[in-house]
């Protein structure tokens, strides 16, 4: 019975299969989610939420009240619930292919398929080698062999979102041991597979049988890689550059993908094989994109939620010592045997390939992570009566202990040694010249990349001061909280791009290979691309990790507004505004946000001076954001076709009150490191010193003004000194984006008739455990280099 005729009609709904299905769904929604929010704060996956929640309703804990299951889930009631969540693991399996990148696969290497495949095999091998060993103390009424090696297939698997889940709790996903981890893991997965399609032949009682199911198995495959994906490539290749797929694409899609799991249901290898298969067949393109964020949220939040609480409805946690406990024991130590095997062979083969001694424990503990794979294999293992009650509990609970411990291990591994090793050069006023300069440069579209290569070749790289520069193309993942599978980074694109691709992929391809031309052409510069996939309201911290990661000095992202074909500005995105603003908050170095004004466009000044090729003027009014500026320009002027303007605004009377002690402190911080730059740099024709005193915000403003388009860039710090307040009182009151800062936000308004490109510097200021703060304080090395310097020269050049 379906349909309901009201409860006026004193009729009971939970008789209905309808009204008592939404009922399930929306108990199996409050309490996964509720167990889901006390476990965030351990940084637990969702799926651990999921697989506890099915146990606290199924028959160990709240099963064992009679009135409970005979209300909420009666057996009529049982073959919709899993029926439904049937559906959901297709579609689930369809969304991981879908996910999976399969050049992440390509460019992962020897490496990484070696150490999953190593995993892997050695799991496997140490499982059943001892669960044949000790086979006689299983139960007698299943298949021993049969049951040995389908848990020797669960202990051999990791699960893809439950791993992504937990490396980007952890904010690893994004740094070297989270790239290695997930493409260990996907070649990992890929012998699971071979494992699991032997040992279901294996299962198999007819031989004859097996060998057609794996023949048609493989005739399957080839037809998806000769036929379907070309197709697909096809399909994508129509849409048209910079738009979406339409529901036609998305329905035709998922109509294929269940016609895919007939076929395969139909030969003997499971519908999930084919949506699998179909889902990873999907090249990168809008298709992709559209397909994921469509199903996304209703398959992970509602689906597959169901699907584990089937499993913890069959999970019986009083057969484990009801029934045979030495069978129960035999299980768990060879599940424990299996996961030692993955873990030491693993870090075995991590030392082979020169890693240290805590990344190996770290990935091999996060490939041992489980999940919804392994309740997939028992589910399987159990309807074809190879695994009985008991063992598929001990598995169910022993799969929730590998993923629990998961999480704290990592961290403990990981996260310590950042906060006790730390990097020095957190900024550009403590790097040495002569040593390499790492910077990270934001990249959201094509038009970003030629003003990030003018800056990059203005910043001066030499052999001597050498530039590492990480490109990040940062490509909002829309309708989902994490970034799971799609996060992958990009080794140096030596081919040309493809004309053919579109969307995000092609504008990646093409941003790769601009950055790959300029580091060939360019001696000094090395290049490393990566790709950054998530949510905009995530993404800083995103950028921030992978910063930390790669001990970066300074993060360069362009502003939230673009130039128009008028040569106003006009906003992009307004979530970017809100990214730039986190990624200055939490960010472990110093940032530069960039307002591209046709900064890669011929300097309009070079024809005045022909040996200088851009002209740079800097705003200076004290304070660490200015000096941070200041080291910049500092770097530029080693480049002999740059010509610089230091602009230091004064004020023409002293400030009332009285400055304090810090603020005389300050002062002389400018003062000193300014007296440097102007010592190191006198006999540079190219530096001209200007002392430009006002009085008032309104004087301040008429000196910019007054410089009109004379530059090329504009270089200023995002905050200054408390002394120069009343040079920029009211500023801050009148922002449009206070993010810039009193100066930036006035040349990057739209009231300031200015075609001159800004870069606005914020300096990393905070402490390292045993490293004195930034800046050439009392005693620091830096005030010593100048006091050195000081000659009657240099203080002629202080006094002019």
């Amino acid at each position: 019975m379906t349909a309901i005729e009201g409860i006026w009609e004193s009729i009971n709904s939970f008789g209905y299969a309808v009204p008592i299905f939404m009922i399930q769904i929306i108990l199996i929604i409050t309490v996964t989610r509720a167990l889901d929010f006390l476990l965030h704060f351990f940084h637990q996956p969702r799926a651990v939420a999921e697989i506890i929640g099915g146990i606290i309703l199924g028959p160990t804990l709240l099963g064992r009240v009679d009135s409970f299951p005979a209300i909420f889930f009666p057996m009529r009631s049982l073959l919709t619930l899993e029926t439904v969540a049937q559906l959901g693991l297709i579609y689930f399996l369809f969304l991981v292919g879908v996910e999976t990148d399969s050049q992440v696969i390509h460019r992962s290497g020897q490496k990484a398929f070696i150490i999953g495949a190593a995993g892997a095999v050695l799991s496997f091998g140490i499982s059943a080698a001892a669960g044949l060993a000790l086979r006689n103390f299983l139960s007698q009424g299943m298949k021993r062999i049969s049951c040995v090696l389908f848990i020797g297939v669960c202990n051999s698997a990791t699960a893809f979102p439950v791993l992504a889940q937990i490396l980007a709790k952890t904010k690893l996903l994004n740094s070297e041991i989270g790239r290695i981890t997930i493409s260990a893991a996907m070649a990992n997965n890929a012998i699971m597979w071979i494992l699991f399609t032997l040992a279901l032949s294996i299962s198999e009682f007819d031989p004859l049988s097996s060998l057609w199911i794996t023949l048609s198995g493989f005739a399957f495959v080839t037809f998806c890689i000769v036929f379907v994906r070309p197709v697909m490539r096809r399909l994508v290749q129509r849409i048209p550059e910079g738009q979406l797929a339409s529901d036609f694409h998305v329905c035709l899609l998922l109509s294929f993908m269940m016609l895919a799991g007939v076929l395969t249901e139909a030969i003997g290898i499971y519908a999930i094989t084919g949506a699998f298969l179909v889902g990873f067949m999907i090249p990168n393109g809008p298709v992709k994109v559209a397909v994921s964020e469509k199903t996304h949220d209703i398959v992970y939040g509602i689906m597959m939620p169901l699907y584990c609480i089937i499993s913890g409805l069959k999970t019986d946690l009083t057969l484990i010592h009801r029934n045979n406990a030495q069978a129960a024991a035999i299980i768990i130590l060879v599940s424990v045997l299996g996961a030692v095997a993955k873990i030491v062979g693993i870090f075995i083969v991590s030392g082979m390939y020169t890693m240290t001694l805590r990344d190996g424990l770290t990935l091999g503990f996060l490939l041992n992570s489980r999940g919804l794979i392994e309740l997939l294999i028992l589910n399987i293992g159990r309807i074809k009566q190879l695994v009985d009650e008991q063992s598929f509990s001990v598995m169910v609970v022993m799969s929730v202990v590998m993923t629990v411990v998961t999480t704290p291990v990592a961290s403990y591994l990981q996260r310590p040694l950042r906060r006790i090793v730390g990097y020095k050069r957190r900024n550009l006023q403590r790097s040495k010249p002569d040593m390499e300069l790492r910077v990270l440069a934001c990249v959201h579209n094509t038009r970003n990349v030629p003003s990030i290569i003018t800056l990059l070749d203005v910043t001066c790289p030499t052999k001597r001061s050498p530039i590492f520069v990480y490109v990040v193309h940062l490509i909002e993942l829309a309708g989902r909280t994490s970034t799971m599978l799609i996060v992958h980074s990009s080794d140096h694109l030596h081919q040309r791009p493809t004309t053919g691709a579109s969307g995000p992929q092609g504008q990646g391809n093409h941003i790769f290979h601009a950055f790959d031309k300029y580091e060939r052409q360019t001696g000094g510069v090395s290049v490393q691309t990566l790709s950054i996939i998530s949510p905009y309201s995530s993404m800083h911290e995103d950028i921030c990790s992978l910063a930390e990661d790669k001990h970066v000095t300074i993060i360069i992202i362009p502003f939230h507004k673009q130039q128009t074909v008028d040569g106003g500005l006009e906003p992009i995105n307004p979530n970017l505004k809100i990214m730039n603003e986190n990624v200055l908050a939490n960010s472990p170095c110093s940032v530069g946000i960039l307002i591209d004004r046709g900064l890669s466009s011929k300097s309009r000044h070079a024809s005045e001076d022909h040996h200088l090729s851009r002209r740079i003027a800097l705003l200076f009014f004290g304070g660490t954001d200015d000096r941070e500026a200041l080291a910049y320009c500092w770097r530029a002027v080693e480049n002999p076709s740059i010509g610089l303007t230091v602009v230091r605004f004064v004020p023409v009377h002293e400030p009332s009150p009285p400055p304090s002690a810090l603020e005389l402190q300050e002062a002389k911080l400018d003062d000193d490191y300014l007296n440097e730059f102007r010592v190191r740099n006198a006999s540079n024709d190219s530096v001209v010193y200007v002392d430009q005193v006002t009085s008032s915000t309104e004087e301040t403003v008429a000196a910019i003004r007054a410089m009109g388009d004379t530059h090329d860039l504009y270089v200023v710090g995002r905050s200054q000194s408390e002394a120069a307040t009343s040079l920029t009182a009211g500023l801050t009151e009148w922002a449009e984006c206070p993010e810039l800062g009193p100066i930036g936000d006035l040349l990057a308004s739209s009231d300031f008739a200015m075609s001159v490109s800004v870069l606005v510097v914020h300096q990393y200021v905070g402490t390292i455990p045993g490293v004195p703060p930034p800046g050439p304080a009392a005693g620091d090395d830096g005030e010593q280099r100048f006091m050195n310097h000081v000659n009657p020269k240099a203080s002629f050049a202080a006094t002019t």
